[in-house]
């Protein structure tokens, strides 16, 4: 069962567990600079507004219809990221434009071990963009469909979907019952928070750098209900398209990466000694940033795309209290 509740998607199994049960949130971020340097994490800017398509009535566009899910409004070039929470085990697979983000192939409702093709919750906490190498990602960037920006289009030739995908598989309740029987318990972190013709579907285009590793499922596929799964399309709406359809004013731009560092506010790490990171596969390792593809398209697509230098960095995920002298 999925429900939206306060801008958060739930995705529930209790016929498996109790327990069962992980949320996700689509949070707002600074965009990176794209200049081929590799960034710490961004802080959140807050959730996105998310809306039931079928909100928008008689306005809906007939792919939302099939496709069911939800929605929420981007700005053009504004940058997000999806934040997972979960005390159970999930096995999360993340698509843009049907494109999956940890390996680059196209949808497939199954799981794969090789190469991997999800993510494991909790262990993984969140997910900023495309992974195109060890410890690396391209943050994801809202680009209009059409323009050839997007995953999508880099790698398929077409503008046909847009938005994101995501489907959730549970672990089994047997694996889940051992697991508690050797776990201890995790300290969980969370990244801080701050108090003409426009197109209608957005899609996710790889924007900057950012270090960020996905980790290898220590678990084992055989520990997920493959039988048992739900899954969501995310639809991306053009911020000024959102306000015309709901009336609702999407929210403000966010600052620049620039302005943020200039300010002295922190960026963030994170790093899990005792987890295993992915490596990038050659599909995404080929795509090009926005701004490569706006140099050859003699476009300016990134605007205010200055690089800049994050002085405070504040680490995440490590929980050993370092002994100083006495």
């Amino acid at each position: 069962m999925i429900e939206l509740i306060q801008n958060q998607l739930v995705f529930s199994f209790p016929e498996i567990h109790p327990d069962a049960r992980c949320t996700i949130e689509f949070q707002r971020t600074l965009r990176l600079p794209d200049d081929n340097k590799a960034y710490p994490l961004p802080p959140g800017l807050g959730k996105f507004p998310l809306m039931h398509v079928d909100d928008l009535g008689e306005c809906l566009p007939r792919d939302w219809e099939t496709h069911g899910g939800i929605f929420f409004p981007m700005h053009q070039a504004e940058a997000m990221w999806i934040s997972f929470n979960s005390d159970y085990p999930f096995a999360i697979k993340v698509a843009a434009g049907k494109i999956n983000a940890v390996t680059g192939d196209s949808w497939s409702n199954q799981l794969h071990a090789n190469p991997q093709d999800y993510l494991i919750i909790p262990k993984q906490p969140w997910l900023d963009g495309f992974c195109i190498s060890k410890g690396k990602i391209r943050q994801f960037v809202a680009m209009p469909l059409g323009d050839g920006y997007t995953a999508e289009e880099q790698l398929t030739g077409a503008a046909e979907h847009g938005g994101i995908q995501i489907i959730a598989y549970p672990m089994k309740r047997e694996a889940y019952q051992q697991l508690l029987a050797i776990r201890n318990s995790e300290i969980k972190f969370s990244r801080s928070t701050m108090n003409e013709t426009l197109p209608v579907s957005m899609g996710l285009a790889p924007g900057g750098l950012m270090r960020q590793e996905i980790y290898e499922d220590y678990h084992g596929i055989s520990a997920w209900d493959t039988a048992i799964f739900s899954r969501c399309y995310v639809h991306i709406i053009n911020s000024q398209i959102y306000h015309a359809l709901t009336g609702n004013h999407p929210p403000t731009k966010a600052p620049t990466a620039k302005d943020y560092a200039q300010a002295a506010l922190p960026w963030f790490q994170y790093y899990d000694e005792q987890a295993a990171a992915l490596s990038g596969k050659p599909a995404l390792s080929k795509l090009d940033g926005i701004a490569a593809i706006g140099i050859k398209k003699n476009e300016t697509p990134l605007p205010e795309n200055e690089s800049c230098d994050p002085a405070h960095i504040r680490n995440l995920g490590a929980n050993i209290v370092r002994e100083g002298e006495f």
